[in-house]
């Protein structure tokens, strides 16, 4: 992948180049069409202006730049890169995956579920229920749940914290188990909200209320939103400011998704994607087995384990751990 990456930037350095030489060319040429105008323009009442010869210079000028000849380097070294990246992306991929294909018993009522909630973890409501009608399937009894999370989260991407902080409160005997901050989080972003509008003492009759209970667990954070009071009404100004950037805000969502997947016993990742991520990264190594394994289609049919070793990155082996059975989904990739 490095060589095709190497290949690739080469290709948009030199168009780039071609790019900047051609604009430069382009403005030369402008700038001495203007000036020839302007000399025109600036004398066209004067009977003895010689216009021929104003023309004939400028055609003289033309020359002297010689535009073709400028970019013509330029166009031949993006056109000679242009043409050997496809011959190395040939020579990388390997067209032809269907030899690594196994004659393996899908359940399909399983394999159409996992489509379809994929569909839902997208918030693709509409186009999960069109899949899975068509599919002969019932609705996915995922699909309620994930709705009242892409409900939540469209909440908070308005900054309206009321969906949110109802559900981590009916959920906070068991996001506390899972060492999650996230009620925390949410109650902090709603006390700098108050504290944005000026409101200081509506901002610590708050505080007292919701953030007190988690002073003794997260004292510095604590101390940290109590200070900002002091910024009431101008926290742009602030150290504090971050707490409130988009950043900030894109983060607590990220862990509110996280832990409604972990509440629900679903992975954070759709599992469709990660199997899928998966398996590209181990089709090499099987293409490659594949090509030595030339004449005995018979015995890759009939395995039961990888027959080589698939390096996949660290995430993915820690999926691996959680669900014995990826390498026979890799096999069937």
């Amino acid at each position: 992948m490095e060589l095709i990456k190497d290949a690739f930037e080469r290709v948009t350095k030199k168009q780039k180049l071609s790019c900047s030489k051609n604009q430069e060319v382009l403005d030369l040429i402008d700038q001495e069409i203007k000036q020839t105008l302007q000399k025109i323009q600036s004398n066209e009442y004067a009977p003895q202006v010689d216009f021929k010869s104003t023309i004939a210079e400028l055609k003289n000028k033309l020359k002297d730049i010689a535009p073709l000849s400028q970019t013509e380097s330029t166009q031949k070294e993006l056109n000679l890169a242009l043409s050997k990246y496809p011959k190395l992306l040939e020579k990388s991929f390997n067209p032809d995956i269907a030899k690594t294909y196994r004659n393996i018993e899908f359940d399909a009522h399983t394999v159409n579920e996992i489509i379809g909630s994929h569909f839902y973890r997208q918030g693709l409501f509409e186009l999960g229920d069109c899949f899975l009608s068509e599919a002969g399937e019932p609705t996915a009894a995922m699909k309620s749940q994930f709705q009242e999370m892409f409900q939540i989260v469209e909440a908070m991407k308005c900054q309206n914290l009321e969906p949110a902080l109802k559900w981590a409160i009916a959920n906070s005997d068991k996001l506390k188990p899972n060492g999650s901050d996230l009620l925390l989080q949410l109650h902090s972003l709603q006390f700098m909200g108050i504290l944005q509008k000026g409101d200081k003492y509506g901002a610590i009759a708050y505080a007292k209320t919701c953030l007190a209970p988690f002073a003794s667990d997260h004292m510095a954070e604590f101390q940290k939103l109590m200070v900002s009071i002091l910024w009431a009404g101008k926290l742009d100004m602030s150290p504090y400011f971050h707490l409130l950037s988009k950043a900030n805000w894109e983060k607590v969502i990220g862990e509110l998704t996280r832990q409604f997947c972990n509440i629900l016993g679903q992975s954070y990742e759709s599992p469709l994607s990660m199997t899928i991520a998966a398996g590209v990264q181990g089709l090499p190594p099987l293409l490659k087995f594949m090509n030595v394994m030339v004449g005995k289609k018979n015995e890759w049919q009939t395995m039961k384990q990888l027959p080589v070793p698939v390096e996949l990155d660290l995430y993915y082996k820690d999926v691996k751990e959680r669900h014995k059975n990826l390498q026979m989904s890799l096999l069937s990739f």
